[in-house]
């Protein structure tokens, strides 16, 4: 027997979606504007000095820029409200778009710099002004910073008590640290990028400033992949964290007339949408009225509980079916 239960809403948890829906946009506004401005000042800057390490700082910048608008055209997609081809919803868009990202970082941003570094290693170009490779570099450095800076607030808002890293593995929500990836790599690439100029500049040897270009293809091949594989889990559908199914268990089991929980199966449909599947043993003695009345409570118990959950289904089992099972 299946039970489904509705959609509960509270003031408090509209307040809690809220919050974390505009911490994604918030970042990922203050990264496209900055990211633009920057990749027109490197292309400007790679034209005037024939630096290799600029160019592929110009397209690192412009695949950022390509990125922050295909993760807020994933989340704008992923608010539609549910139909009949998608009954739970088109939360999954989030998750489908940061991985087209990871995909294009890896394929455009990564592999053009490394094409550029080698062939510019093959055949070497004298760089015309370094003072404007250092002056648009700095200026990118400083953009950079100011978006990380403000992408980190916002992830240090929806983290809680986790440690970064356990927040990017645990998260439920790839737009936020997909920024934060993004623009780390690029303070990297800059850095990186500055060392290339400046060694070629006191060597004379154009070979450092391709090093330095194949050097960030590098990077951004490694945030990349580690985007790719943080968002693969969450697309072909990843269980709520062990705190929720752990809490859901405790419910269940604290319920009058149930006598264990015998099986949890909870997905991700969407950053903000828990689906959950329960098997649950009910006491033998219990009428249907009484059944009716467990099953509302548990609902609401769930639910109230854990704000994120918006189905619950629930499937009776006999201790006759348990027992031929076993």
């Amino acid at each position: 027997m299946f039970l489904a239960s509705g959609h509960l809403t509270f003031p408090d948890i509209h307040a809690i979606v809220f919050f974390m829906a505009s911490s994604s946009k918030k970042a990922i506004y203050a990264a496209l504007v900055g990211n633009t401005l920057i990749a027109i000042s490197k292309f400007i800057a790679a034209i005037f000095t024939g630096s290799s390490a600029m160019l592929s700082e110009g397209i690192h910048s412009t695949v950022d820029t390509g990125n922050q608008i295909l993760l807020l055209y994933g989340l704008k997609r992923a608010n539609r409200p549910a139909n009949e081809i998608h009954p739970f919803g088109h939360g999954k868009e989030v998750y489908f778009w940061s991985f087209v990202v990871a995909i294009l970082i890896f394929a455009v941003g990564s592999g053009v710099s490394l094409y550029e570094g080698i062939r510019h290693l093959q055949h070497p170009k004298q760089i015309d002004s370094f003072m404007l490779s250092y002056i648009v570099l700095s200026l990118a450095f400083v953009f950079e910073a100011a978006a990380w800076l403000f992408a980190l607030r916002e992830f240090s808002k929806v983290k809680g008590r986790r440690s970064y890293l356990e927040a990017v593995k645990r998260g439920k929500d790839p737009s936020i640290f997909v920024v934060l990836f993004e623009d780390s790599a690029a303070m990297l690439g800059i850095i990186v990028a500055v060392l290339g100029v400046m060694l070629t500049q006191l060597t004379g040897n154009t070979s450092y400033d391709s090093i330095a270009s194949i050097i960030i293809g590098l990077i951004l091949g490694g945030t990349a992949i580690w985007l790719a594989y943080e968002t693969k889990g969450l697309l072909i559908g990843e269980r709520a964290n062990i705190e929720v199914v752990q809490g859901i268990r405790e419910i269940v089991n604290q319920q009058e007339g149930i006598i264990k929980a015998n099986e949890i199966l909870t997905m991700h449909v969407g950053p903000e949408f828990i689906l959950v599947n329960l098997s649950i043993e009910f006491a033998d003695e219990i009428s249907v009225v009484e059944l009716e009345q467990i099953i509302a409570g548990l609902d609401n118990n769930i639910k109230q509980s854990f704000p994120h959950v918006k189905k619950v289904f629930i499937e009776a089992e006999s201790l006759q079916a348990i027992t031929k099972q076993e």
